[in-house]
């Protein structure tokens, strides 16, 4: 199984952080700690990525307050892993059939 990285506040500091050198899933999160989005980036882009989630933007999660990443070996890794959490958990912004 994936290992996530615990919630964390986000924000534009804590999006920085996020390491580039591998490909992510990551889950966005409500206040309440409600898995909402989960996506993957590419290696070299995950925190443009995740940036593009935040308010004013096209992509943007409305209720995102926190996040978590993953990094895993390849970005067709990271789908598959994508994949299966969407089926499980079910994330209000995502689309369910993916």
């Amino acid at each position: 199984m994936t290992k996530f990285h615990p919630s964390q506040k986000f924000t534009k500091v804590n999006i920085a952080k996020v390491p580039k050198n591998k490909a992510i899933i990551y889950k966005i999160k409500s206040q309440s700690g409600d898995n909402i989005y989960t996506g993957i980036a590419g290696r070299s882009r995950p925190q443009e990525r995740l940036l593009e989630h935040k308010k004013f933007k096209k992509d943007a999660i409305p209720g995102g307050v926190k996040f978590q990443y993953a990094q895993a070996k390849t970005k067709a890794l990271a789908h598959k892993i994508e994949k299966s959490i969407i089926r499980k958990e079910k994330p209000r912004f995502n689309i369910q059939h993916k």
